[in-house]
């Protein structure tokens, strides 16, 4: 593919006022300038600080469209901002990403050595809780509702929109489940080619003779799984230090919030309980980590915009646990940081969002779309979270296989 260059003039437009999943707020006006010369057109990215800018970045004209995680891709279509071109596990190239890993569980390598019996019993609240989401899915979207609203609508400029609602359309579009088998292994793998392409990873993977020793240690799945089917949970000894635990305002992260919200069931239920020591928060900030109503550890629950943004802190011990995108994960131990996948958390669960009305209803019209608007000298400007966020790498992916170059929209 023809490499393209751009010239694209950006200018701050509105200062918009966020109320959910927004820690940063980036605003630049669509790009203009001359067509591209590109056989399949040029498609202007804009790496947006998380996902929260994006629904009102889309609604006041400044994108075309954004991929992102769930909910937003619902609150999106629930709002009447956008529609849904292509959920992800229908982006070229065809198949590679039709049950795609979305989310892992990664442990700082260092702080597993130091308490394998924690980590462990963690472990299996988790997968404890997958099964509840599994189970009990209206309690999980009223959960998440109020874990990332507070049990108030989702807010975007003059749009709100029910947070219940969003978070029931949000939960069947992802597949939650915990087992690392050989072909999530080999989705993952995926991940891997499409990051070597891109060229964002290069190091220790891509150099790798054995990828798996290097990317995962599966043991604490191993371990879970064993707790759980026996009934029998190891009590570890206290951990002295106040542990992290990263996590994104995603409802792919719904494990962590049942297993805090409902603590008292899995407590009862399984000896292992994560309990808030502000009962009344939304949003619980700390919680204490409880075998057999024993106080194992204090736990800081660690939000972040986006998956980069959780490996930045694991990187520096910030936090030593994290649920986190699988291209986060993968750049992060390619550049050396010292931590290991233990097993997926969900698969799916992203989509491509654009304006009602836009003539995408699917990857063919977007691409045709995508040509038309760059023939034109008006190239599309489409939002992801971050850098190296899954979405990020699936879109890139996508408008490579499709001939579309690819240029950074920057404020």
């Amino acid at each position: 593919m023809k490499s393209i260059k751009i010239a694209a003039a950006v200018f701050i437009a509105l200062a918009l006022i966020l109320v959910l999943l927004a820690a940063g707020c980036t605003q630049p006006a669509s790009p203009s300038g001359s067509a591209s010369s590109a056989p399949n057109g040029t498609v202007g990215i804009l790496e947006t600080a998380g996902v929260g800018p994006m629904p009102s970045l889309l609604a006041t004209g400044q994108i075309d469209g954004y991929i992102a995680w769930q909910p937003v891709v619902e609150a999106g279509v629930e709002s009447n901002i956008g529609q849904v071109a292509v959920y992800s596990k229908d982006l070229p190239p065809a198949g590679e990403w039709s049950d795609h890993p979305q989310n892992v569980f990664v442990v700082r390598k260092d702080f597993y050595a130091q308490n394998p019996d924690f980590v462990n019993d963690f472990s299996a609240l988790n997968l404890a809780a997958t099964q509840y989401i599994n189970d009990h899915p209206q309690e999980t979207a009223a959960i998440d509702a109020d874990w990332l609203a507070g049990g108030q609508n989702f807010t975007y400029g003059n749009v709100s929109v029910s947070s219940v609602t969003v978070v029931n359309n949000s939960l069947p579009t992802i597949e939650f489940s915990n087992n690392p088998s050989d072909s999530w292994k080999a989705s993952t793998s995926d991940f891997v080619q499409a990051l070597i392409n891109l060229g964002t990873v290069k190091g220790y993977v891509a150099n790798s003779s054995n990828q798996d020793a290097v990317l995962y240690n599966f043991q604490p799945y191993t371990s879970a799984t064993a707790i759980l089917a026996s009934k029998n949970v190891t009590k570890p000894a206290p951990v002295q230090n106040t542990v992290g635990v990263g996590y994104l305002l995603a409802v792919d992260h719904s494990a962590l919030f049942v297993a805090v919200k409902d603590w008292q069931y899995f407590n009862d239920t399984y000896g292992i309980a994560l309990k808030p020591e502000d009962l009344t928060a939304a949003k619980p900030a700390v919680a204490d980590f409880l075998v057999n109503g024993q106080k194992i550890a204090t736990v800081n629950l660690v939000p972040a915009n986006a998956g980069p943004n959780l490996m930045q802190l694991a990187a520096t011990n910030s936090i030593q646990m994290s649920y986190v995108g699988v291209p986060p994960a993968i750049s992060a131990i390619d550049i050396g940081t010292p931590i290991t996948i233990a097993y997926p958390i969900d698969n799916l669960g992203s989509g491509l969002v654009v304006a009602n009305g836009a003539p995408a209803q699917d990857w063919q019209s977007f691409a045709a779309w995508a040509k038309e608007r760059s023939d034109a000298g008006k190239p599309l400007v489409i939002a992801a979270p971050g850098k190296g966020s899954i979405q990020d790498v699936m879109i890139r992916s996508a408008l490579q296989s499709s001939g579309i170059a690819v240029t950074e929209v920057k404020v």
